[in-house]
């Protein structure tokens, strides 16, 4: 008997060859993505709260009436040293007012951006008082 072998016939590398990129799906892609980002985006302003710092530039219209101070800090807030809450404040700086009247603010370290802004909102509801919030 005869053995037959089998010898593997040659394997050629098949040559890898390159394809031009299209990018019309890129494009494609692209203009989704703008799509989507121009729906689902919103260009409005939810609320303004006016804020002036304190400075050589205060407003001296008002001038002839003493300010108010009022210390904010996280757990209390004090208006001309006394202690009150915040929504019992705009009734307690309403007996002390007469005419317009300014308010200087101080904030504490410790005290958050969103109770710095919940008085900011609570006080700029009165249109004869001029909030400067101090550094």
């Amino acid at each position: 008997m005869r053995r037959q072998y089998l010898f593997p016939m040659p394997v050629r590398a098949a040559r890898s060859r390159r394809r031009a990129l299209s990018l019309t799906s890129l494009i494609d892609v692209i203009f989704l993505l703008l799509l989507f980002f121009m729906l689902t985006s919103t260009f409005t302003r939810f609320s303004e709260i006016q804020l002036s710092a304190a400075g050589s530039g205060a407003s001296a219209s008002s001038a002839d009436t003493p300010p108010l101070f009022l210390r904010l800090g996280e757990a209390r807030l004090t208006l001309n040293g006394s202690e009150t809450g915040l929504d019992a404040l705009r009734a307690e700086i309403a007996t002390l007012m007469n005419g317009p009247t300014r308010v200087l603010v101080s904030a504490e370290d410790d005290v958050t951006s969103q109770r710095l802004v919940d008085l900011l909102v609570a006080l700029g509801q009165d249109p004869d008082l001029t909030v400067i919030v101090l550094e």
